[in-house]
């Protein structure tokens, strides 16, 4: 049964109730005109999209960052049972994260995970996020807490991704047997750890997965402002993000973007994303510059779809498509009998997958 939780101080949790009952009210009487913002979106999609980019707006533009990170932390909701999965934390050894560890699972594959939030957010809701995929993956997912920004900017996150990867192997985890994934922020991080990888002379891994990922910090495309309207982040939040991502490194927006990059001789790159997302044009991009340097990649764009969907799990349709296909695509690239067929999709935009 789908039930909200309350946590942290009164006064957030009060705000963040008010603006979850306000958010249900305007979808509901919307609907009822028929008047929905996109029509094929359900009703529990429409309230979550604009409860949480209430709440993004909300706790950055509070005067203290750690402020603003209670605030949003302080109302999730659980939509499904509690899923069958082990949390257990890295305790005081370097790097500090969490295991994330199906009951149960049989996979030899191990996921190095990297969250979303725009480099300055890991929630509940994200640490939900990678339990949920861990099960309806059936793989160990080893999740990093990496340094926030604005307290740390650029290079902590790259600094502490390659330390992630680097215990990994260290642990003998063959790394054919490894994929390296993240979600927005946690996308860059995925495919800029490819990088990192590349110049340590570090084994590349299996497949780097990349969920919404931000692949620009500058402006690129259309939809990063155009589609503000439907999405719950807005295009002058990446900026936001930006900024505090440079810090005082003195590095370009070119020099922290995927786009500008070189990924030759680099894992095959798997990008997913939604029509109505900010980054969707900037992710088109990424993906035509990937096939024009013979790199291994699928980029599938789902219609009607926000920033991040797939956090809706075995709710929502495409959802569960999306973590499919993830799936299948990992069972391919560590050549797993057992896994779904990965041809392209009604969904899929580039695909250079037959190569290699």
């Amino acid at each position: 049964m789908a039930r909200t939780v309350l946590q942290g101080r009164l006064s957030h949790s009060l705000r963040s109730l008010q603006v979850l009952l306000s958010t249900t009210a305007t979808v509901l009487v919307r609907r009822a005109i028929k008047r929905p913002m996109v029509k094929e979106w359900t009703i529990p999609f429409e309230i979550g999209n604009l409860f949480y980019r209430h709440q993004f707006k909300h706790a950055l533009a509070m005067k203290d960052i750690i402020d603003g990170r209670a605030y949003f932390d302080s109302l999730y909701n659980i939509a499904e049972p509690e899923p069958e999965v082990d949390v257990q934390p890295n305790g005081s050894h370097e790097p500090l994260g969490d295991w994330f560890i199906p009951r149960g699972h049989t996979s030899q594959n191990t996921i190095l995970y990297f969250h979303g939030g725009g480099y300055t957010f890991y929630a509940t809701v994200s640490r939900r996020f990678i339990a949920m995929l861990a099960q309806r993956l059936q793989m160990p997912i080893f999740a990093p807490n990496y340094r926030l920004t604005p307290e740390h900017s650029h290079p902590a996150q790259i600094e502490d991704a390659i330390a992630a990867y680097r215990y990994l192997l260290g642990r003998r985890i063959d790394p054919r047997k490894l994929i390296v994934a993240g979600d927005s922020a946690g996308g860059h991080l995925a495919l800029m750890t490819l990088l990192g990888l590349r110049e340590a002379e570090l084994p590349q891994p299996a497949l780097a997965v990349a969920i919404s990922p931000w692949t620009d910090i500058g402006y690129r495309g259309a939809s990063q402002f155009e589609n503000d309207r439907y999405d719950l982040v807005q295009g002058d939040q990446t900026l936001q993000y930006a900024r505090w991502l440079k810090g005082s490194s003195g590095c370009s927006d070119a020099s922290l973007s995927p786009t500008a990059q070189d990924f030759s001789g680099t894992a095959p790159v798997y990008l997913q994303a939604g029509s109505k997302e900010i980054l969707v044009d900037m992710i088109r991009d990424f993906a035509h510059i990937l096939r024009e340097q013979d790199v291994r990649v699928r980029l599938d764009v789902w219609e009607h779809m926000t920033h991040e969907f797939h956090g809706y799990g075995g709710t929502l349709k495409e959802s569960r498509e999306a973590i499919d296909r993830i799936r299948a695509a990992i069972a391919q690239v560590t050549a797993n009998s057992s896994g779904a067929c990965f041809d392209a999709s009604p969904q899929t935009e580039v695909d250079t997958w037959g190569k290699g």
